[in-house]
């Protein structure tokens, strides 16, 4: 008797969290299956792809500028030594332009993709539903608390990620626990991070997010481990990023009461009206 009664929260928990898991497999099938929000999701790569491209284009073009630049040294050497010192120093060149871009790609493309990141979450709660009442917040001003509050997130998670690298490398405790440790922590973040927009369109801040999602812990951390397992993948960032947003939607509505289930087929983004004893002065997520 007295271990089932154990055993039942545990199964609890455990349903929770594959719930949380599901909502990511949820915004996926979304995001997948709507032309216009693949659209959206690829642009953000294509974009940071020109450019990457056009700035390794200009690197290859002054590659031997740059070589002869920083081997003044071998100005008075023989033709073909000379010659074998800048070539090296060129492929040294090129290879770091491309170790760096393939670094920053990911960074980039994620900043990028911020303004149409924001687009397709809004998309997907138009399709469950809206949001009655819906704070419109001025471009710059969403731009800046997004950095602040991003800021913290990451502050928060390099002072807990500092402590897990070194673990990382007692014997046993380091290969087996840490790993579930750094999962769950950084999965905890990546889910109060990316339900940043549903929040901001209820006029709703980071402690907000914290409180909430806390009171659904075991589906919060469903989604962002499964997040987190997802970004761990070559360029998963990327590819995952925009379901990740449209699953996050569902996350946010979930855990603040409102519906998941669709009301009807695919429509388009249409202005949602605020509620009628909502007033003419809505309140400002900045105060």
């Amino acid at each position: 008797m007295g271990a089932a009664k154990v055993t039942a929260p545990a199964v609890s928990t455990v349903r929770q969290f594959l719930t949380g898991v599901g909502l990511l497999l949820r915004g996926i099938g979304t995001y997948a299956r709507t032309p216009r929000l693949v659209l959206l999701g690829i642009l953000p790569a294509l974009i940071t792809g020109v450019f990457f491209l056009a700035g390794y284009a200009t690197l290859v073009y002054f590659v031997g500028d740059l070589a002869g630049l920083v081997t003044p040294f071998a100005d008075g050497w023989a033709g073909w030594a000379r010659d074998l010192v800048r070539v090296l120093a060129a492929f040294a060149f090129l290879a770091l332009g491309a170790v760096l871009g393939v670094l920053t790609f990911t960074a980039i493309t994620l900043v990028v993709g911020d303004p149409f990141y924001e687009e397709i979450s809004a998309r997907v709660e138009a399709r469950y539903g809206g949001v009655p009442g819906e704070i419109e917040v001025p471009w710059l001003r969403s731009l800046r608390r997004s950095m602040v509050d991003s800021l913290r997130l990451v502050t928060r998670s390099v002072l807990l990620g500092v402590p897990l690298f070194f673990a990382g490398f007692i014997p046993v405790l380091g290969q087996f626990v840490v790993p579930v440790v750094a999962a769950a922590v950084g999965g905890w973040f990546l889910a109060l991070e990316l339900v940043g927009a549903p929040f901001y369109r209820r006029g709703l801040r980071l402690a907000d997010r914290r409180r909430v999602l806390g009171e659904n812990r075991p589906v919060a951390l469903g989604f962002g481990v499964a997040v987190f397992c997802c970004f761990l993948i070559p360029l998963g960032a990327i590819l995952v990023m925009p379901a990740a947003v449209a699953g996050a939607a569902l996350l946010a509505r979930r855990s603040l009461g409102q519906s998941i289930e669709e009301p009807g087929r695919w429509t388009e983004r249409t202005p949602i009206q605020p509620t009628p004893n909502a007033g003419s002065g809505s309140p400002d997520p900045e105060a």
